[in-house]
């Protein structure tokens, strides 16, 4: 494949995660040649979505310590005398403390396959983490190997029986799925918020269907699990870049449409909306004057100094007491509507959060959030189809040796593949976790702590199963993070039916099982016996089927002299960080393209073909093959909701 390569371009994209990705496709929008490799085997880097057997693939990666040799031992001899080399990392060392678990029935499991699998999915027993047997083979990359066009775009996690979120010729348009009728039926936005699996079911009050780990492995592709947990503000950085360039066609998505609350060992939903306020059973009316006049106070603070100035240099928790609220307002207002920390967040940081949080209600539904069918991984391949569109280069499995440097000018002038390929560049973009550690030596990590759940029920049951939630579950410590739990259903398509998928996310302070379980352990049970109940009540907790822990490195907020010996065309994209949008990604990958190219624009919306004037002489689009625009829509623009109440 490293035959067929130019042997130079304008850019140089080294990984495949969200910023790297919304690069490439800038890039290759603006006119300029872009090669786009990452060594792993599917897109997405610590932003990739996995099927189950891809996960356990990927747990047995990152639990071996073995070094990958290099291909081609004399790639050293392509330097010349007057340039030196910055090696690159061959393995990704991001990930830590991978522990896995099955707390199912396990009934024969290693003889069960995957439906449509490649390979045999290894056994386990209690811990998944020390029995992976062979590696199948790696099932969550819809760019199957090395791209140079759209063509080739295929999704792997497609099945007859499920749409595909980026199939092939299919554009899919994103429509709003309100929780309220009018949207459902109005069908007027692009951002086409998510078809569910069916009619939305009530909930039983019998026992919950008895899910197997056999089951789970036989229908391991109805999986779609994020190695990073993230939701989109309806009003974010991220969602109006996808409207902007015109990438939201390319995927659909779900509104989040729940938001919960974790007070006194038990969890309940906060209101949102004007309407939910005073829907709301939870609240005394005396309470729901008091949220609204806050609410509103929120929206407005600017406005209003005088009533927030002496607080300035306070929390937001302290901030709060002085508002006349009641214990559970201040609760809700802290954990589920600003969703900052109560000891670290500052007066002005908890009203700008909660006004953020008010301005996105509405827009698509009835939370201010959005979530992607198929997954967060589906983000970064869909600026990755863009790129494709217009003439990126795309290679996986395609690791990268060196970045050669001129010793006179100091700038970066190639790079030397894995085939001893040199690839020349004027600019190149290289992940944080192929930089070695002696360009890394002074640099200080954060850490994230990650656990991913399969569980039997909500943590809230309602009248619909079909719900996404978030939920805060606040530290029970002073100096404690809290913890981040975002419940998945089967209607996102990342899990198979009577199943959901949940992820926990905090600031590390240990390994990962240690800060999260406990949550788990508040929220969920892990016996294996389903509980008993006392004749006419309910389980009191959802089961977990099974879980992985995971530490993950947070290098976002970096500055970039932090860095060793790193030439100035030389740019560093960080991996995932802590905060439950994408605004930091968005930002960096604006910044770092405004200082390549000042004046071009930040990815423009493709021109429309019928708007494209062709000279007499000039060779049409079509026939050489190439469209700006090859799967166009006659409406791009976003339909905001107008059925929910604004504040």
């Amino acid at each position: 494949m490293a035959d067929n390569l130019p042997s130079e371009f304008d850019v140089v994209v080294i990984g495949t995660g969200l910023p790297e990705s919304i690069i490439a496709a800038a890039c290759a929008r603006s006119g300029q040649r872009v090669l786009h490799v990452d060594s792993r085997s599917y897109y997405g880097g610590n932003w990739a979505s996995f099927s189950f057997s891809g996960l356990l693939s990927w747990i047995k990666e990152n639990q071996q310590n073995t070094d990958i040799k290099d291909e081609c031992e004399d790639w050293r001899k392509l330097i010349l005398e007057n340039e030196e080399v910055i090696s690159l990392n061959k393995k990704d060392k991001t990930i830590q403390h991978v522990e896995a678990f099955c707390f199912g029935d396990q009934d024969a499991a290693e003889d069960v396959e995957e439906a449509g699998a490649l390979a045999r999915v290894p056994a386990f027993g209690t811990s998944v983490a020390e029995e992976v047997a062979e590696e199948p083979e790696k099932e969550c990359s819809p760019l199957e190997s090395s791209v140079p066009g759209a063509e080739n775009w295929e999704s792997e996690k497609a099945l007859s029986t499920e749409p595909a979120s980026a199939a092939e010729g299919n554009v899919t348009e994103i429509n709003s799925e309100n929780e309220s009728s009018h949207n459902t039926a109005s069908g007027e936005s692009t951002l086409e918020l998510g078809k569910t699996e069916g009619t939305l079911s009530e909930v039983s009050a019998q026992e919950p269907k008895k899910i197997t780990y056999s089951q789970i492995v036989r229908e391991g592709r109805r999986f779609n699990i994020d190695l990073v947990s993230k939701l989109l503000y309806s009003r974010g950085l991220l969602i109006e870049l996808l409207i902007k360039s015109n990438v939201s066609r390319y995927a659909e998505f779900k509104n989040a449409t729940r938001i919960l609350a974790f007070r006194e060992g038990k969890v309940e939903q906060v209101p949102c909306s004007r309407a939910d306020v005073f829907n709301s059973r939870q609240l005394a009316m005396v309470e729901k004057r008091m949220l609204m006049k806050f609410l509103t106070f929120c929206l407005e603070y600017e406005q209003h100094p005088d009533e927030y100035q002496d607080y300035k240099n306070s929390t937001f928790a302290q901030f709060l007491k002085t508002r006349k609220l009641t214990p559970s307002l201040q609760h809700f207002i802290l954990h589920s509507i600003a969703m900052v920390s109560e000891n670290d967040c500052n007066t002005l940081e908890g009203l700008q959060a909660t006004r953020k949080f008010l301005q996105c209600l509405g827009r698509y539904g009835n939370t201010p959030f959005l979530f992607p069918l198929y997954g967060q991984g589906e983000i970064p391949q869909c600026f990755c189809r863009m790129c494709a569109v217009f003439g990126g280069i795309y290679c996986l499995r395609h690791s990268v040796q060196c970045l050669v440097v001129d010793k006179e000018s100091g700038r970066c002038k190639a790079v030397v593949d894995h085939f001893g390929q040199r690839i020349s560049a004027s600019y190149f973009i290289v992940e944080d976790s192929y930089l070695s550690e002696s360009v890394c030596v002074n640099v200080c990590y954060r850490q994230l702590s990650r656990a991913v759940l399969i569980t039997d029920q909500s943590v809230l049951k309602t009248d619909s199963e079909q719900q996404v939630s978030i939920l805060t579950v606040p530290p029970v410590d002073l100096g404690q993070p809290a913890v981040c739990v975002i419940e998945l259903c089967s209607s996102t398509m990342t899990c198979m039916k009577d199943t959901y998928l949940v992820h926990l996310t905090c600031p590390s302070t240990k390994t990962a099982r240690e800060d999260l379980e406990p949550v788990v352990q508040k929220l969920f049970s892990l016996n294996a016996e389903t509980e008993k109940e006392t004749e006419g009540e309910e389980l009191e907790k959802p089961r977990v089927l099974w879980a992985v822990y995971f530490n993950m490195r947070d290098s976002s907020g970096i500055d970039r002299n932090s860095y060793s010996g790193l030439p100035s065309n030389v740019y560093v994209c960080s991996g995932p960080d802590s905060a439950l949008g994408n605004d930091c990604a968005v930002k960096q990958a604006e910044t770092i393209f405004q200082e390549m190219f000042p004046t071009e624009e930040f990815c423009p919306a493709p021109p429309n073909p019928e708007d494209i004037i062709y000279d007499e002489d000039e060779i049409t689009a079509e026939e050489t093959g190439f469209n700006n625009s090859p799967e166009t829509k006659p409406e791009s623009s976003l339909q905001e909701s107008s059925s929910r109440d604004l504040w």
